[in-house]
């Protein structure tokens, strides 16, 4: 453990000594008891359960490594100071009349609201000492025997005690003993409207409560809102939850409840009484869509109206929208049954289109027949929208980099409901690392555009609504792209297209596939690689010093040089042999210069997934699970005699002179959180991604490669910085074609808007069926694993509501690129550790 690691420990150890040593129980009396602890034990055996833990209604002050921080420093404040500082002060004509002779009254009157001031925040900061109350218990009690009464226990029984010590401290332990669960014995059920009798019967397969099962009042709510939806999308537009009841009887000795289901026919105000009548089926008779509806012009007389394929259309001007894109989007359908879901996914439908506001969708009954009026009222956006956007960031490559965007957005610009994003980038930035020390200040930048068209239906030739329904909201998107990058030295131009579709299944899941994915990267410096990359230049130069290739004080020249060198050793005019590890080591250098100079071609198609059950933004127990398949060069392989595509010297295939890149690609990742109360929240994540190069190519290009490190990855690692395997990470850029990445974090409260979190990452990557034969860095079998990277560390994250900003410190736990037998805990201090700064979770 280095100087700095136990200057810290000791700086800790000070600190929670001279807290614990305070006394907590200072501010109160002397018939007060300070609240130390609560627990809930259920039949006898702890619980720790989150859902008990709420019923609690009071809980002691929050510790942060068993000690009660925040308790601490509420009591460094002086209870009524207000009146201290008014009795010694100004109750006291000598005091005041000397304190006014070296200050102003104003001055001394600043001076005692400073004071104030400082013991309130003191005080709002801190935590007021938890005191026991009685009352507030016995409500918990109540509380607890309430929910499990709804769970089943109709006899549970609970209480309370109160275990006090000689320092005013007691804890409170929650009793609770349940007794036997009731469980469901018949199900009756007194249905007074035969098409809902006979709809019900139809879908009671899906029934939440059954015969035979435990007593949950959940499960009637569940049941009591399933059977409004399935009425609701079966055409009965006036049935709601509210129509649902249930009858309970219970048989004492048997500890079995008898249930029956009740749907009384629907009630409707007569003349002097309240009359029952058959619940009834509707149809939709017309459907109305308003096209440029708003409060301020909606009694304005209606210029522009036109009918298709069963719908109305109308417009206050002239109508701005071909009628096909307005209802396409619309899932109510004339003649159709009436149903909640055609009106839940028509709204959202149309509110992905991106060119109008949240719908409006009402429905009106007809009174001499069972039918509905279906009008939709869309408001639309202004069709121009004009964005900037500013950012300040640095990397491993950049010391400081500066980086601006602007956007416009035309809605409706075919009139189809397309929307058509222009923007334009531009980034400058300054690196230590340029290749010519007399370089300007600002040696990195990147400018580009992109043209981004969103079109509301699948742009496919032949008919797909039978495998990706309009309920689904498919959307086709048609992007085109260039950058122009100066970066250092290699400098780069690429141009990239893509077709691509999305389409959302259900609520949370969302699937993507590009048909067609373009990208070519044209590197225009390649000479320049050995300025830019100098770790590798560095090593080979030691290489040629070694084996007498120069003399002493001599340098390669570069680049003419350093590429002479390495065609001399690879063709066996040195004294090196295939067999030395020098002969190994510029094999494998010339082979990174080769992947990162050489000009990429990648033609593919990809497909993602992605299930989110996250219900909400306060949601804390939920998973996603996201899959991508990616494959590149089948087409330009399928097409080569098409394309009139040629060989080249090293027998690959090139077009307009360039080797096209041929590989498979897939993700998988899987992020799961459990709330555990109180902020509290454990965080896992695991990822798994392998791209394998074959036919035209020997490896990955390095836009598509993996790397390890980062704020987002392994955090006691900077990116790039980490693997392939146990080698040293020596290059400016480690990356590689198999990535293993696991991580666990727990999240809790601090003080106020303050997040702390303690994590542990674990990954790596590895070469894997490619042309790298370097055995450090290639995943051979299952004892590769032991190459896998432990980070440890703690962060400090602050919650502005909107977004978090997070800083972690990762230490080297267990570093694979030392030697075996000195991987655990090597360099394990605040000097070798990494410090990363980021915006919201790292996952």
């Amino acid at each position: 453990m280095g100087f700095n690691a136990k200057f810290y420990v000791v700086i800790s150890i000070i600190a929670a000594g001279l807290l614990t040593s305070c006394d907590a129980t200072k501010r109160l009396s002397n018939n007060q008891l300070l609240l130390t602890k609560t627990s809930i034990n259920v039949d006898g055996k702890k619980t720790n359960s989150e859902t008990l833990s709420n019923f609690i209604t009071q809980k002691e002050n929050s510790r942060f490594l068993g000690i009660p921080f925040k308790l601490h420093f509420y009591n460094l404040a002086r209870p009524n100071l207000d009146s201290i500082l008014d009795e010694k002060i100004y109750q006291n004509p000598e005091k005041v009349a000397w304190k006014t002779k070296l200050l102003s009254r104003k001055q001394l009157d600043k001076d005692v609201q400073s004071r104030l001031a400082l013991n309130n925040w003191i005080k709002n900061t801190g935590e007021a000492p938890v005191i026991v109350n009685e009352a507030r218990a016995e409500r918990t009690v109540n509380t607890l025997k309430r929910y499990y009464f709804s769970k089943g226990w109709f006899n549970a029984k609970t209480s309370y005690t109160l275990e006090t010590s000689d320092t005013n401290r007691a804890q409170i332990t929650y009793e609770v003993n349940r007794g036997k669960p009731w469980v469901l014995d018949t199900i009756r059920t007194k249905i007074g409207t035969a098409l809902i009798d006979s709809t019900y019967r139809a879908t009671i397969k899906d029934s939440k409560i059954a015969q035979g099962q435990q007593y949950d009042e959940s499960n009637f709510t569940a049941e009591r809102k399933r059977i409004s939806e399935v009425m609701r999308n079966s055409g009965f537009f006036n049935f709601g939850q509210e129509y649902v009841l249930f009858e309970i009887d219970t048989l004492e000795e048997k500890g079995r409840v008898l249930t029956q289901l009740q749907i009384q026919n629907r009630p409707i105000d007569g003349i002097n009484t309240l009359v029952r009548q058959p619940f009834k089926k509707y149809t939709i008779k017309e459907v109305n869509i308003f096209t440029d509806f708003n409060y301020e012009t909606k009694d304005t007389t209606i210029r522009d109206s036109i009918s298709y394929n069963g719908y109305n259309l109308y417009s206050i001007d002239k109508l701005r929208y071909r009628p096909q894109a307005i209802t396409d989007a619309v899932l109510i359908t004339k003649g159709s049954v009436f149903s909640d879901t055609d009106r839940t996914n028509t709204n959202r439908y149309i509110s992905q289109l991106r060119t109008f506001r949240y719908p409006s969708i009402e429905y009106v009954e007809n009174t001499n027949d069972t039918t509905l009026i279906a009008n939709v009222y869309l408001s639309p956006r202004k069709k121009y929208d004009l964005g900037f956007n500013f950012d300040v960031a640095t990397s491993n490559i950049q010391t400081i980099g500066f980086s601006f965007s602007t956007g416009l957005i035309i809605r409706n610009i075919f009139r189809g409901a397309e929307t058509l994003d222009i923007s334009a980038i531009g980034s400058i930035g300054s690196s230590r690392d340029a290749a010519d020390s007399g370089d300007a200040f600002f040696n990195i930048n990147e400018f580009g555009g992109n043209l981004k068209l969103t079109i509301p239906r699948l742009f496919f030739p032949i008919n797909t609504e039978k495998i990706i329904p309009k309920f689904m909201s498919p959307t086709t998107r048609i992007n085109l792209s260039a950058t122009s990058q100066t970066n250092i030295g290699l400098d780069k131009r690429t141009l990239s297209g893509s077709l691509g579709y999305n389409w959302f299944p259900s609520d949370g899941i969302i699937n993507t596939f590009d048909l067609m994915n373009v990208q070519f990267v044209r590197n225009l410096n390649p000479d320049n690689y050995f300025d830019i990359y100098s770790n590798s230049f560095n090593r080979l130069n030691s290489i040629a010093l070694n084996n007498n290739y120069i003399n002493p004080g001599e340098t390669l020249p570069i680049p003419e040089g350093a590429n002479l060198y390495i065609d001399d050793v690879l063709r066996g005019n040195t004294n090196l042999n295939p067999n030395d590890s020098d002969f190994v080591e510029v094999s494998n250098i010339q082979q990174r210069q080769i992947r990162l100079t050489e000009n990429n071609l990648i033609v593919g198609s990809n497909f993602s997934f992605v299930k989110d059950k996250r219900a909400s933004l306060f949601d804390n127990n939920f998973s996603i699970f996201k899959m991508r398949l990616e494959s590149a060069g089948l087409l330009m392989s399928s097409l080569s005699n098409v394309l009139n595509i040629k060989t080249s010297d090293d027998g690959r295939e090139s077009l307009f002179g360039v080797n096209y890149s041929q590989y498979i690609k897939t993700e998988f990742d899987y992020i799961k959180y459990f709330g555990l109360g109180n902020k509290n929240t454990l965080a896992l994540r695991s990822y798994f991604g392998i791209a394998i190069p074959y036919g035209n190519s020997g490896n990955i290009p390095f836009a598509r490669s993996f790397f390890g490190g980062g704020p987002n990855d392994n955090r006691a690692w900077t990116a790039y910085n980490l693997g392939p395997g146990s080698t040293s990470s020596t290059n400016e850029f480690n990356e590689a074609n198999l990535k293993l990445h696991f991580s666990t974090e727990y999240r809790f409260p601090v003080a106020g808007n303050f997040l702390g979190a303690l994590f542990i990452d674990a990954g790596n990557i590895w070469n894997v069926l490619d042309d790298i034969d370097d055995p450090k860095a290639t995943f051979t079998n299952l004892n590769s694993l032991r190459d896998i990277a432990v980070g440890t560390g703690f962060g400090l994250r602050y919650d502005f509501t909107f977004f978090v900003l997070r800083g972690d410190i990762g230490f080297k736990t267990y570093n694979p690129s030392v030697e075996s037998g000195s991987r655990w805990f090597k360099d394990y201090n605040f000097g070798n550790a990494v410090y990363n700064i980021g915006i919201n979770y790292p996952f």
